[in-house]
């Protein structure tokens, strides 16, 4: 089941970067506002999570789509992604609300809340693997990044998953990494 499942982020993965090539039927689609792709530091210790079992790196790309609802200032989009773990450990499909404020110098924060689902393990049942207690899970993104112009951008992003102790076992997983983005 694992192997699977790790076959279809795969798939996914592909499918996104596809997906967010810049072609004209892409660029003038009205359902795609950005892609972001990038390289995230899988199990980062000492941050929210805690402390660090999983290793490698994960490559991320995500998805944040056209339809948006103006709040504080900035705007609420649907987001869709995935990170693969380079090292075979738990990797995950998530989709969000995000909320995003842009500033005049070029400066954006954003923050998000939404479910991923993974192919970690549930229980404690591996010295080098997370207990991350169920399968769909809590998804908490932040991210700061600086606009180059109306298309490019660069940002530091981490996200957090985990069940917010609805289950027996929660020990969450954070990254932090590095993304590029372009709008459409």
């Amino acid at each position: 089941m694992r192997a699977n499942f790790i076959a279809s982020l795969h798939g996914f993965a592909i499918a996104l970067t596809a997906m967010a090539t810049p072609t004209a039927a892409v660029a003038q689609s009205p359902f795609i506002y950005e892609a972001k792709f990038g390289v995230l530091y899988h199990d980062v210790p000492h941050l929210w999570s805690g402390f660090r079992l999983e290793n490698g790196i994960d490559i991320n790309g995500e998805l944040i789509l056209a339809p948006a609802l103006p709040f504080l200032g900035g705007a609420i989009r649907p987001a869709i992604g995935g990170s693969v773990n380079t090292d075979g450990h738990t990797s995950k499909g998530y989709i969000d609300a995000r909320w995003q404020i842009d500033t005049a110098s070029g400066f954006y924060f954003g923050l998000g809340l939404g479910v991923a689902v993974h192919d970690g393990h549930m229980n404690p049942d591996a010295l080098d693997r997370k207990a991350l207690g169920s399968r769909a899970l809590f998804h908490i993104p932040a991210e700061l990044g600086f606009r180059f112009d109306h298309h490019n951008s660069i940002s530091v992003y981490f996200d957090h998953m985990s069940n917010g102790y609805t289950r027996t076992y929660n020990e969450g997983l954070d990254t932090l990494g590095v993304r590029y983005g372009y709008r459409f």
